[in-house]
């Protein structure tokens, strides 16, 4: 009988190698019934594995690369979409900023430490939206979480900060910069953020026009391009830095992008550069979907469901590692498997085609 941990790498190794769903059979049957479908069951219905032992698992790996200097957490959402799946507190409907609408999927809240090229998960939540209630416009049932994303997301950074995880800044785009995330980083943890922040969001020009309630929004600004401010932000004791970076989007159009720092030593070109880092969070989200099969559990159970997206997590940093000594990207890494089992299937064809030539 293999134990638990055994089962769960043969699993996240699984989900990189396979192409398909993911299912107990299927991984029983590569490995030539090694080991048996209803083991990889029981694994997959037993005790939820959560953010507490995926920092366990990449602990050492963070000891042996943290730099203080270059260190940054990075934290985002994503949504893994489940449209054929039946409804439960983790398989529901989620507001998608990508598309502009509902979905339905898993949501998960994410937090990356990164240095240099290396980027690691060490801390996760999913989205469980456990309550029902009756949506007063449409009269129609909805679920809701009881804990909401930027409480998530302040236990995801007190964590980290609570580990000894070292790293200069906190970075998150605009749906993460309330004023009690900013007020947690800079005042109860002592850190520093650069976090996206919306355009209707309120500052003063000076210390004199805080005092006298004289706001104004920051699209009302002239801000020069690329050159950063110092304003103070409606709610925010204390000063911080704004920027304004114009961008063209990949149909030509342009798009303004605000950013937010409480680090006051900093000019424009250095805090778009380090923001810029956050990019790696939407490389996780892509390639823990794409190479790590996220979204590729035919199961209703929540139980096994939840263990699934901790082993898909789990291969990203397999992947990662590989990445480190192969010096190949994930893509690159789940490409050569491909080929190499496409190689094996040619093969295999070829020999049955010849035992059936008379």
């Amino acid at each position: 009988m293999m134990a638990k941990s055994e089962i769960m790498e043969l699993y996240a190794d699984y989900l990189i190698a396979q192409n398909k769903y993911s299912t107990a059979t299927g991984l029983s049957e590569l490995l030539s019934e090694e080991i048996s479908h209803d083991q990889v069951t029981r694994f997959l219905n037993g005790e939820c594995l959560d953010s507490k032992d995926l920092w366990m698992l990449v602990k050492k790996d963070i000891r042996n690369i943290e730099e203080t200097d270059d260190g940054v957490l990075i934290l985002d959402d994503t949504i893994g979409e489940k449209p054929y799946t039946k409804e439960n507190p983790i398989i529901c409907w989620h507001h998608s900023h990508m598309r502009g609408c509902s979905v339905k999927g898993v949501s998960i809240l994410s937090c990356l430490v990164r240095y240099g090229d290396v980027a690691l998960p060490i801390g996760y939540e999913i989205i469980r939206k456990e309550l029902s209630y009756i949506d007063p416009k449409t009269q129609k049932q909805r679920r809701k979480s009881e804990i909401t994303k930027n409480e998530i997301f302040r236990s995801l950074v007190k964590t980290a900060t609570e580990n000894n995880v070292k790293y200069k800044y906190v970075l998150a785009d605009n749906w993460f910069a309330s004023k009690e995330n900013i007020k947690c980083i800079a005042l109860d943890l002592k850190k520093q953020f650069i976090l996206g922040i919306k355009p209707n969001r309120t500052v003063a020009m000076d210390l004199e026009d805080k005092i006298n309630g004289k706001f104004k929004r920051i699209d009302s600004l002239s801000l020069r391009n690329g050159i950063a401010q110092q304003l103070y932000l409606k709610g925010i004791e204390f000063p911080v830095q704004i920027i304004k970076k114009n961008f063209k989007n990949e149909d030509g159009s342009m798009g303004i992008l605000y950013l937010v720092t409480n680090d006051l030593e900093l000019d424009g070109s250095q805090i778009l550069e380090i923001y810029k880092k956050r990019w790696r969070i939407e490389e996780y989200h892509k390639s823990v979907k794409q190479n790590a099969s996220f979204e590729k559990s035919p199961t209703k159970v929540t139980k096994s469901q939840a263990n699934h997206i901790f082993c898909s997590i789990l291969a990203f940093c397999k992947l990662e590692r590989l990445k480190i000594k192969t010096a190949l990207n994930h893509f690159a890494i789940k490409y050569k498997l491909l080929v190499r089992a496409n190689q094996a299937a040619f093969e295999e064809l070829r020999k049955l085609t010849s035992n059936c030539v008379t």
